[in-house]
């Protein structure tokens, strides 16, 4: 039996990874700024890393946050990690990180690149966005009485359930350095999505396409954090509002 320790433990998609694991045998410890034994802060570090990964064979990196902070995190992480003698750095990312100059993928690019440089066995998976982002971003949105999304925008939308299922998965094996791409069944407008967002929540919204400005947008537009050709995702937008 191998310890896995799941940064990020406690969040939508390091709970699942960490009870994937569980499920396949692993030893799984839990680290985040709020779960005992194990709350830690990475941003800071401090003793409490150094006990937390200590017999720690894997790492599986979640913890991320696009209020700032996450390549100081990372960098913390993987020191602490090479005085443990962790063999293997699985990091989840986004698809279009080096595509897309939007300041959180940049952020998770430059992750990346210290997990590539760390010394360390490393693989890292990108995936489209998820289904709980969509909701959460439709749901801020029709507070308003118009439900405004970027014009000409599409998504790819995954359910995060199957990103664990591929994370844990990886976890067991070895290093295997950048894995194939991992996004959703359809590539869909916002627009699209968000009608079924408003169908499934019963809210009724005059829906409008707004043209915004900028390389983000730019990119977005022209698909830059799409993988058309790596729709392995089996829930769809509908799936994950009817359980939902």
């Amino acid at each position: 039996m191998t310890t896995t320790l799941v940064t990020g433990g406690t969040g939508t998609l390091g709970r699942l990874v960490a009870a994937r694991l569980r499920t396949d045998g692993h030893e799984v410890r839990v680290l985040s700024r709020h779960a005992r034994p194990h709350a830690v802060d990475l941003r800071t570090g401090g003793a409490g890393l150094d006990t937390a990964l200590a017999g720690v064979e894997t790492v599986v990196h979640c913890a991320s946050t696009p209020k700032g902070g996450d390549e100081r995190a990372a960098a913390n992480l993987i020191a602490a990690a090479r005085r443990a003698g962790v063999r293997h750095l699985v990091y989840i990312s986004i698809v279009g990180v080096d595509r897309v100059p939007f300041g959180y993928y940049r952020t998770k690019l430059a992750v990346e690149r210290l997990v590539e440089e760390s010394g360390l066995g490393w693989t890292v998976l990108r995936t489209t966005q998820f289904h709980d982002l969509l909701v959460t971003l439709f749901e801020g949105l029709a507070k308003a009485p118009v439900l405004a999304v970027p014009r000409g925008v599409a998504d790819q939308p995954i359910e995060v359930a199957e990103v664990a299922d591929r994370l844990a998965e990886l976890a067991g094996a070895g290093p295997a350095g950048r894995v194939a791409d991992m996004g959703g069944p359809e590539v869909r407008s916002l627009e699209s999505l968000a009608r079924a967002y408003l169908k499934a929540s019963g809210r009724r919204r005059a829906l409008v396409g707004v043209p915004l400005f900028g390389g983000a947008y730019r990119a977005f537009r022209e698909g830059g954090h799409l993988t058309p050709e790596r729709a392995v995702g089996k829930g769809t937008f509908e799936d994950f509002l009817t359980r939902r």
